[in-house]
């Protein structure tokens, strides 16, 4: 498979769509752990991250090598985003959780 991307001159494109599909696949990955855990799970994507960091690093082969540090960077990003996320939810343009509606699992209620 990476002998015809390689041969054909496609790792580029499919470095690029594979890393639409990651992003694309964070976006609702955020959303619903912000909903359901709130921002202290955060330091998950910490750990996420900091494992394909690792797994970037000892891969030898370029294009998952690639991939797990797409995936990396990716959970990094979302450490800013479930906090950002909190944010579009007061704002109401996604629902809260009513099982923790009340909560404040960061104290950012009483900011902005």
């Amino acid at each position: 498979m990476i002998e015809f991307l390689t041969t054909h001159n496609l790792m580029g494109l499919a470095i690029g769509i594979i890393t639409f599909l990651v992003i694309g696949l964070f976006h609702p990955i955020v959303i619903k752990a912000e909903y359901y855990l709130g921002t202290k799970c955060w330091w998950m994507f910490l750990v996420l991250g900091i494992i394909f960091v690792i797994l970037s690093v000892i891969i030898k082969n370029i294009l998952p090598s690639t991939i797990m540090g797409v995936v990396a960077f990716s959970s990094f990003w979302s450490i800013l985003e479930i906090f950002e996320q909190t944010k579009r939810v007061k704002k109401g343009w996604f629902p809260a959780n009513p099982k923790r509606a009340k909560k404040t699992d960061t104290d950012t209620s009483k900011k902005e």
